[in-house]
This record gives structure tokens, C-alpha cells and sequence, in this order.
């Protein structure tokens, strides 16, 4: 998955972390996706940069692609990050400069670690189904494992925790006794909450994490505010409950984690500490080096935008 902007501004990483509950109610702005597709990107946003280690929510769909190309995401490279690809509808076939080759389908985890470097595609299947619906986002590697080697995980089959209107679909980390198999680094939890038409429940949680909930389909009040499909309520720290209504059947995204400590710099689709981290991966991508190639796609790659005339800054959350 990429950030297309043409001109990136510098992101800002991380906000201070709220010390006790809040609701803050995030909307999203347009961002075209490749060829045909428009997100709605939620994170970065200009009210909250980060919740937890997430640092990068798109939420998309659903969209009738029956005579569109659907997503087309050329090759473009990542570093200091990890991508989680995660569908409701449709498929996304992903290649990448390991050699990875995979078609991911609704429900289960396409996970990609960018470690030093590694570079990919994204593109909807010829033929493909009818519908595209899903989000797409991404975790900020610590320091201690940014360089690390880059890796591809898929993973079909997730744990899955239950209760009376409540299906949990864990993607990362651990909710209740439920662990998902995909990599993680930093304390954290995503985790997929299908619940049926009245459902009234309070869902445990960590006090240490802040969480974020991102409404995916249906009418939902969290902690009795209406969260609309493609809007995410920021819930702060400090809860060991959150209340759900669902108006409809209903499905959101929990995403959630231990404020992020480290300063960062996010740019296009890099995460570094340092102008120079970021100035040297672009030089890096330009020139073919580092990043590998992505053989299959049938288009040419993305080129990098050019840097702002001012440095970045590295910047974190205190908490």
C-alpha cells in the first residue's frame, strides 16, 4: 500500500497521547489510490497523528469495480514500517521485491514487514469480484527493529473471540485470550468486531493502550457516540471498558497500542528519525539500489517526489 501524494507534506509523529478517556471524532479527506480507487485517509490526520504504533489508516469501499480496473498500485518502496492489508470484499494481489506472490481475500492478514527496505505492488485480480471494500494501513517500526530484514506474512486462518452479538476477528496482537500469529514489535492490538442488529456489550480492554475505532459498515454507537462507516473515534488511555450499541449489523476496526515513544519522520512512504534516514532512501529508490525489484507487475513503478526545501523534523509524543 502507498501514500500516492504527489507532494507529501512532512508528517509529524506523534501527538501527545491523552492521559485519561476522550472521543474525538476524525474524518477522513479524499486520497486517490492508484488508477481508479479513492480512500479515505484517517491517519495522519490533522487532529491526531498516531494511535499507538499506527500511523496510517486509508479505509475504502465499498466500491463496484465490475468494469473498473479496482485497485492498481504500481511499485513503490516502504522502510521503517510494516504494512497490514485487510479486506471485507474482493482481492488484493500483492508482489514484492522477496519474490512474494499472493492473492489476499477477505479476512485474513496480509502482512508486510519493510524492516531496511522492500518495495511492492497492490493491483485487483483479472477477472476480480464485483466488489472492493477494506483498509489498508501501517505500524511504525522502534528503532531497535527498523533495519531489520524484510519480511511477507499471510495468514488465512485467525483466532477468532466470541460473545453474544460479538464476532472478533483478531488481526495483530492479543484481545482477551486470542493471539494472532502476525509480527509485531511494539505492544499493540487490531482486531475486526462484526456484531449482529441490538448488540450491547462492554468490551475489555488495556488501561496502558489508547485506542481508535474505525467504523468499516453499519450503524454503531461507541461510547455513545455515532460513528459513521469511513469516520474513527480516538478514545485516549485510561479505559478498561468500551461500550458498543450496534444500531444495525455492524462492523469496526479496534486499533489500538502503547503510545508510541520514539521521535520520527514520516514522508511518502518512508518512516525514518532524520532528514538524512528519508533523504537517503529517496536517493536510494531513484537509483535502484536497496529496495529490490518487483517483477510481474505490468506497468512501470512509482517514481519518489521530490523533498521539501526545509528539513524534516523529527518529532514524538510525550506522555
Amino acid at each position: 500500500m502507498s501514500n500516492l501524494d504527489l507532494k507529501p507534506a512532512p508528517t509529524s509523529c506523534g501527538r501527545e497521547a491523552s492521559i485519561g478517556p476522550v472521543k474525538d471524532l476524525l474524518t477522513a479527506r479524499q486520497v486517490p489510490l492508484g488508477e481508479s480507487t479513492v480512500v479515505r485517509r484517517l491517519l495522519p490526520n490533522l487532529g491526531r497523528r498516531m494511535v499507538g504504533a499506527w500511523c496510517f489508516v486509508d479505509h475504502y469501499g465499498p466500491d463496484d469495480i465490475a468494469d473498473e480496473p479496482g485497485m492498481q498500485v504500481p511499485p513503490h518502496p516502504h522502510m521503517g514500517l510494516q504494512t497490514v492489508s485487510w479486506l471485507h470484499q474482493g482481492e488484493v494481489l500483492h508482489r514484492d521485491s522477496l519474490g512474494s506472490l499472493q492473492t489476499i481475500r477477505p479476512y485474513e492478514l496480509g502482512l508486510m514487514t519493510s524492516g531496511r527496505a522492500i518495495s511492492h505492488s497492490e493491483e485487483s485480480p483479472r477477472p476480480h469480484a464485483r466488489y472492493l471494500h477494506g483498509a489498508q494501513l501501517w505500524v511504525a517500526l522502534p528503532d531497535a527493529h527498523r533495519h531489520t530484514a524484510p519480511a511477507f506474512e499471510h495468514h488465512p486462518d485467525l483466532p477468532v473471540v466470541t460473545a453474544r452479538g460479538l464476532r472478533a476477528t483478531v488481526i495483530l496482537g492479543t484481545l482477551d485470550t486470542a493471539t494472532s500469529p502476525g509480527t509485531t514489535h511494539t505492544p499493540l492490538v487490531g482486531a475486526d468486531l462484526a456484531l449482529t442488529e441490538g448488540t450491547d456489550l462492554g468490551l475489555p480492554l488495556v488501561p496502558e493502550f489508547e485506542y481508535a475505532v474505525l467504523a468499516m459498515t453499519g450503524r454503531i454507537d461507541v461510547d455513545g457516540v455515532p460513528v459513521e462507516p469511513g469516520s474513527m473515534l480516538y478514545l485516549g488511555c485510561g479505559r478498561q471498558e468500551l461500550p458498543l450499541l450496534a444500531r444495525s449489523d455492524a462492523a469496526v476496526l479496534l486499533l489500538g497500542g502503547e503510545p508510541f515513544e520514539e521521535k520520527i519522520v514520516m514522508w511518502w512512504n518512508f518512516i525514518g528519525r532524520s532528514t538524512e534516514d528519508i533523504a537517503r532512501a529517496r536517493a536510494d529508490w531513484m537509483t535502484g539500489t536497496r529496495f529490490g525489484q518487483v517483477h510481474g507487475y505490468a506497468g512501470a513503478r512509482l517514481p519518489a517526489p521530490e523533498l521539501p526545501a526545509t528539513p524534516l523534523k523529527a518529532r514524538g509524543r510525550e506522555r
